[in-house]
């Protein structure tokens, strides 16, 4: 900043054609431009201007000097534009991570009708089941569904929050009837869906994960896209987020078997790093997930709740 701060008074010297009206234009005292100007002389280890009593003429290395602070500061300006009307318009990339389910249900359509009405907005979108180190990793939003979000000193917007329902295919339950207990699992296949959020796999209030499934695990897999699949294909029975059985539910792909039971239950978050100076692509694409995404979930609610005939997809 202080050689920023010396090019910037070589430069209206130079404008100016003295250190006096160098000084009276920019506020500062005679001898604080000329010891600017020395001081620079001797950073750069080259004189800059020839000094009289009653002129100043540049030497050969202050004019092509000249040019390149000239080029400098207005780069700089230009720069300090485009930071300080980053809160007031909305462009540029932005880098948003979200778990794989909630991230093609909802996400993927939400930045869909968001870059409709934001079109110098772009995304770049990771999907995993492992939440990145967001400030190493360089995101600007990271959408949580882990129940057990831990206290990073970030922001946490929450978004709404959702739950696991046990589905089955059809002809599964034609073949091997439909549980009516959850002890009456124990005598299914149970098809299991491995999930950093809840390591323990199943988490039902009041039963024990271990008196109620079999202890044989015959299909895992970590994606629960793929263990709805595996549903479908009449391997078992199977516990998946809200957000992914809702649409094979609707599509008559999987049947809700225990509709009483919640497990799993997920809060679902949008992360970010401050409040402060607040980016308007971030700030524009969280208020618009504030007003969406819980609609969406609602109309996932509406579907688990075997009310899927009543409701249509929201559209913002």
């Amino acid at each position: 900043m202080e050689l920023f701060h010396a090019m910037q008074i070589f430069v209206r010297v130079v404008e100016q054609g003295s250190f006096t009206a160098a000084a009276d234009s920019l506020g500062y005292s005679t001898p604080h431009v000329s010891r600017s100007i020395a001081e620079l002389e001797s950073h750069l280890k080259a004189r800059l201007l020839n000094r009289t009593t009653r002129k100043l003429a540049m030497t050969e290395v202050g004019q092509r000097y000249l040019e390149r602070c000239r080029g400098i500061i207005e780069e700089v300006k230009l720069a300090e534009l485009e930071a300080t009307g980053a809160h007031l318009e909305a462009f540029g990339k932005l880098r948003v991570h979200s778990p794989n389910g909630i991230g093609h249900y909802h996400v993927i359509p939400l930045i869909a009708q968001y870059s409709a009405l934001n079109l110098d907005v772009d995304f770049d979108l990771s999907l995993s089941q492992v939440e990145p180190d967001m400030l190493a990793e360089g995101y600007d939003v990271l959408i949580s569904a882990n129940a057990r979000f831990a206290d990073s000193g970030f922001i946490a917007q929450p978004l709404g929050s959702t739950y696991s329902v046990l589905c089955a295919g059809r002809n599964y339950l034609e073949e091997r009837g439909s549980p009516e207990s959850l002890k009456d699992l124990a005598r299914h296949t149970c098809l299991m869906l491995r999930d950093p959020a809840f390591p323990k796999g199943w988490e039902i209030d009041g039963f024990d994960i271990e008196e109620i499934i079999p202890a044989r695990q015959m299909f895992s897999v970590n994606v629960a896209d793929s263990i709805a699949q595996a549903a479908k294909e009449n391997m078992g029975i199977c516990l998946i987020p809200g957000y992914v059985a809702a649409a094979s539910i609707r599509n008559g792909d999987l049947v809700r078997v225990l509709p009483q039971i919640r497990a799993n239950q997920r809060n679902i978050s949008a992360i970010y790093p401050s409040r402060q100076f607040l980016d308007a692509k971030v700030r524009t694409w969280i208020d618009f997930l504030k007003k969406w995404l819980p609609e969406r979930l609602f109309v996932d609610e509406r579907i688990l709740q075997g009310q899927a005939s009543e409701v249509l997809a929201s559209k913002p």
